[in-house]
Order: C-alpha cells, then sequence, then structure tokens
C-alpha cells in the first residue's frame, strides 16, 4: 500500500515538473516570437531611413552632423546585438530621428516634398506597428518574468537557468508631454 501512494506520488511529482518545464518552454518562445516581430518591424525602420535622410540632405545639405548622428546611430542600432543592446541603440536612433525631424521643420519647401511626405507617413506607420509590437512583447515578458518568479516554479526555473527578459520600454523622450502648438499648426493647413 505504501509502495502505491509512493508511486502516485512520485508519478504526481514528475508530471508537475514536465508540465512546469513545458509551460516555461512555451512562454519562453512566445517571448521570443514576439521579439522577432519587434525585429521585423525595426529592419523596416532601418530600411526607409536612407530614403529619408537622402531626401532631406537634398534640402538642408548643411546639416552634415545631423545627417553623420542619424547613419552612426542607424548602423550601431541595425548591429546591436541581444535584446538590451538593441534596445538602447533603438532608443538612441530614435533620438536622432527627433533631431532629423527638427532639421525638416526649418524647411517648408521640404515639408510639402510628396517624396518626403510618403517616407514620414511609411515611418509613422513603422512606429506604430513597433509600438503595437513592443506592447505585445512587453505583456509576453511580464507573463514569463512572473512565471520564472512565483512559487514553486520558480524552483524549476532557477534550477534550469530560465533569465528573465527586459522590458522594451519607452524612453525619458518619449515618455514627455508633446507640446502642442496650434497657432502653428493653422498656419501650416
Amino acid at each position: 500500500m505504501i509502495m502505491w501512494i509512493l508511486l502516485i506520488v512520485a508519478a504526481a511529482v514528475a508530471l508537475w515538473l514536465f508540465m512546469t518545464y513545458n509551460s516555461l518552454i512555451k512562454s519562453r518562445n512566445r517571448t521570443d516570437e514576439a521579439w522577432s516581430d519587434i525585429d521585423v518591424q525595426l529592419k523596416r525602420r532601418h530600411d526607409l531611413i536612407p530614403n529619408l535622410v537622402a531626401t532631406v540632405q537634398g534640402y538642408a545639405s548643411h546639416e552634415s552632423s545631423v545627417f553623420t548622428k542619424v547613419t552612426e546611430a542607424r548602423s550601431q542600432a541595425m548591429q546591436a546585438k541581444g535584446i538590451d543592446d538593441k534596445i538602447e541603440a533603438e532608443n538612441q536612433l530614435m533620438g536622432t530621428l527627433k533631431s532629423l525631424f527638427a532639421v525638416a521643420e526649418n524647411y517648408p519647401e521640404l515639408k510639402a516634398n510628396q517624396n518626403f511626405l510618403h517616407l514620414q507617413q511609411e515611418l509613422a506607420d513603422t512606429e506604430n506597428k513597433v509600438q503595437a509590437s513592443r506592447r505585445f512583447y512587453n505583456g509576453n515578458v511580464r507573463d514569463f518574468n512572473t512565471k520564472i518568479q512565483v512559487f514553486p516554479t520558480n524552483l524549476i526555473a532557477g534550477a534550469l537557468s530560465f533569465k528573465a527578459y527586459k522590458f522594451f520600454e519607452a524612453t525619458e523622450d518619449e515618455k514627455a508631454l508633446p507640446k502642442v502648438d496650434f497657432n502653428n499648426s493653422q498656419n501650416n493647413q
């Protein structure tokens, strides 16, 4: 009788270990897939930047330091390895792109250029897709990190060296409230 009880308990523990391990693997794979979605959108962003720089450069050729910074930030973002490095590089790239758009604001002819407007729309669309992918990724990170931190799953996660993922958070600039100038926007219409 004791032998059967021990076998049932051992089978229950083995089943729980098996199910917990599989659950951790599925959650980790979903998180990796979510990062892959971000990676696709970041590649799209990287592909748009050279055309955007070339268009702005045609109107504001004397702003070479801005173009250099954008090009360098793009290169660093494309070469970044690992999620943490990519997140940091992408946040730096977004900062340099903001300076590029600030330069563009000084050139009314550029702001009316159809190619520039199309590229700007494509970049805005890409940014929306990055944001959606980032929310999906962060949701998966939250679920995975919670799973590896709660008892008793944390015992298995720790023993099998499952590591927490880092959230893809907005930069301080992105968190700041945007400045709205209705007078300026009315003049542009």
